[in-house]
């Protein structure tokens, strides 16, 4: 048999699309979502802030810019079983914590940087005609540049969020939950018989993926303030 029939053989399994049973694929990539939303939401929160703060004065510039070099040369992999050692080493929750706060070190570069650059790129006269009518400097950043900088923001929220979504199926290797990865890393478990499985599981993360990406981009259209897209459309015509 080979292995897409065997793929196809497992799919068609009568439990497999079970909501309530823990190896159904959607229990699954329910797990696989909120593993990587809540890291997303915990980056940005701890990312978005700051970075407004020091675009809107124009500081740590060196800092921005090293950030997604910072990003790129971090091993996902890695950086997974390295926090689950140190979990397992200091008596933490191996299960939770070591996935999840590799997934937050992998988010912060892209976010952070993003938001930066969102901002920087703003004209100086936008700001300073806000700050001509009147606005304080809190309200220029809350109600002008990050609306502006949406746009970048999420494109940022969007390659980080793609990563952890990537992340997660690695995970499952140290995690006894792993989202759809759990389906990988059981089908190399059992040899041959599990290449379906394995198939399965790549195919699952592959369209989650897409999906994802999908909906990044209704929500970024979505939240583009609309003088900002007819802008952006008029540039690209151009």
């Amino acid at each position: 048999m080979s292995m897409i029939d065997q793929a196809i053989e497992w799919l068609g399994e009568p439990n497999r699309w079970s909501w309530t049973d823990p190896a159904g694929v959607p229990y699954r990539t329910v797990e696989h979502l909120q593993f990587s939303l809540l890291a997303l939401a915990i980056s940005a929160v701890l990312t978005i802030p700051p970075a407004l703060w020091l675009a809107h004065y124009r500081r740590a510039q060196f800092l921005a810019t090293s950030a997604v070099n910072i990003g790129r040369a971090i091993p996902s992999f890695g950086l997974v079983i390295l926090f689950w050692f140190l979990a397992a080493r200091f008596g933490a929750d191996t299960s939770f914590w070591p996935l999840m706060l590799a997934l937050v070190a992998l988010a912060l570069p892209p976010l952070f940087t993003n938001t930066y650059a969102g901002v920087i790129q703003l004209a100086q006269e936008t700001v300073d005609a806000a700050r001509g009518t009147g606005y304080r400097e809190w309200q220029i950043m809350l109600r002008l540049e990050l609306p502006l900088a949406s746009p970048v923001i999420l494109a940022g929220a969007r390659v980080a969020f793609l990563q952890l979504v990537a992340t997660v199926a690695i995970g499952a290797i140290v995690n006894d939950g792993g989202g759809l990865g759990r389906y990988i890393v059981d089908g190399f478990a059992l040899g041959e018989p599990g290449h379906g499985e394995i198939l399965a599981g790549g195919i699952a993360v592959v369209i989650l993926a897409l999906v994802c990406e999908g909906a990044f981009a209704l929500v970024t259209r979505w939240v583009t303030p609309r003088g900002l897209a007819i802008q952006s459309r008029a540039d690209a015509r151009t």
